[in-house]
């Protein structure tokens, strides 16, 4: 009986000793402390996480050249360039309007009723004489040549004047008293200009200093009234 109490001693202490080595084997294998986890979230309060721009890092490498000599354009050489005139308009409609002439302070749109041409580029009208400013006049007596024909251009180009006015009013910008001699003054026929229409139809000429230079040059290269043939 002695014998198997001291066995049972020695087996207890046995127990004892084998319980604290694996306690303490048993801290090298497990964690101090269990992770702790955030509450989960609920389906309408969860949000997508905002989007963060990746920057790259990586030294930039200039543009490789590709066939520059294709596709770059051939260097121009300006001694090689050359201006030409532009051509004329082919008719009337493809005049610019005439700048408006200054005219004195004084002087006032008037209406002169029943017009009579008296050659190309003057009419009298209401007593008074009126020389189309601008346009140099072709006398009734004038003659043209065209090839092997002479014609009274003169006459004609009167006739022509006279035809267009068919006795309208005129509105010409005149000053307040003209006393019967001859003033040059610009007119209008409704919204047509008296002097474009007259040299560009090739029955007046142009006056140096006038504004009628490129219809008169446009009514000679289309041989149009005095500068063409007999009519």
């Amino acid at each position: 009986m002695r014998s198997t109490g001291r066995l049972a001693m020695a087996l207890g202490s046995l127990g004892l000793v084998a319980g604290a080595l694996l306690i303490a084997a048993s801290s090298r294998w497990l964690p101090g402390e269990l992770p702790s986890y955030p509450p989960a979230q609920n389906a309408a309060e969860a949000r997508p996480a905002a989007s963060l721009a990746i920057h790259d890092a990586r030294p930039g490498q200039p543009a490789r050249r590709i066939a520059e000599d294709l596709i770059a354009p051939p260097p121009l050489d300006v001694a090689g360039v050359e201006r030409i005139e532009p051509r004329p308009p082919l008719g009337e409609l493809g005049l610019a309007s005439p700048p408006q002439t200054p005219m004195p302070q004084d002087w006032r749109e008037t209406l002169l009723y029943r017009p009579v041409a008296t050659s190309s580029a003057i009419f009298e009208a209401m007593g008074r004489r009126v020389v189309i400013s601008g346009t140099i006049d072709v006398d009734p007596d004038r003659t043209c040549a065209f090839g092997d024909a002479v014609w009274p251009c003169g006459q004609r180009a009167r006739a022509a004047f006279n035809a267009w006015l068919r006795g309208r009013a005129l509105k010409c910008v005149l000053p307040p008293d003209v006393d019967r001699f001859g003033v040059a003054a610009p007119c209008m026929l409704g919204k047509q200009d008296v002097g474009a229409w007259l040299v560009g139809n090739g029955w007046a000429m142009a006056s140096p200093s006038g504004i009628y230079g490129k219809a008169e040059a446009a009514a000679r290269g289309a041989e149009m009234g005095i500068f063409g043939p007999p009519q």
